[in-house]
């Protein structure tokens, strides 16, 4: 038998891929994503910086605890927190 090709994620092959096909350059891209396992293991292990949103499979305890290896550079609630609210400036600026 053949040994599997990985494709996924944390296998650089579909960051490789996509930089090469559409010239992105990796140190302008961040991976975002809810497990450090697969989605922040994928940034940092292909030279992409990483953030970890606490609204999915990984809480805020296992992110900080001693048996966690893996640190992504950035962490947040949710993905939420990066949206503007457009009605919040109209209330701001009245």
């Amino acid at each position: 038998g053949q040994e599997p090709t990985v494709v996924g994620k944390p296998s650089p092959l579909m960051i490789d891929y996509l930089c090469s096909k559409l010239g992105l350059d990796k140190g302008r891209i961040c991976m975002v994503g809810d497990r450090l396992d697969t989605d922040i293991l994928f940034g940092t292990d292909n030279g992409l910086k990483s953030l970890l949103v606490l609204s999915g499979v990984t809480t805020e305890e296992k992110l900080l605890s001693q048996e966690n290896t893996i640190t992504p550079d950035y962490y947040a609630d949710s993905i939420v927190d990066f949206f503007v609210d457009e009605n919040a400036k109209v209330e701001a600026s009245a």
